[in-house]
């Protein structure tokens, strides 16, 4: 039988020291490599609603030329960094949002 008595969703915090010692041990695991994917992530997805929202019909208005550059030129960079490096986890997730993009502007344009 599990024991729930430690288990508390919602933690109270007496002063910012606590909050401070607590949110140390929960975020002390997650690496650098994983927020640095966590971005990638965040990135590819800064044009998919605006994307989809064509897609579907809702507005004719495509995302900013600036803003689909800039996203596309740091990840470019980031996947140049990720070949470097070797990293394939990066690698593979920065290529395969490169094509899910480019499917999407490919069914948008040449519908």
């Amino acid at each position: 039988m599990v024991n729930l008595d430690k288990f508390n969703p919602l933690p109270h915090f007496e002063n910012l020291q606590e909050f401070k010692t607590w949110a140390t041990a929960k975020v002390s695991h997650i690496s650098a490599e994983t927020f640095g994917w966590l971005a990638v992530i965040v990135l590819h997805a800064a044009t998919v609603p605006s994307l989809l929202a064509v897609m579907s019909g809702l507005t004719d208005k495509m995302p900013a030329v600036d803003l689909v550059l800039l996203c596309w030129g740091g990840l470019t960079l980031l996947f140049v960094k990720a070949t470097v490096q070797k990293d394939m986890l990066n690698v593979v997730t920065i290529g395969l949002g490169f094509i899910i993009q480019a499917v999407m502007m490919a069914l948008i344009f040449f519908k």
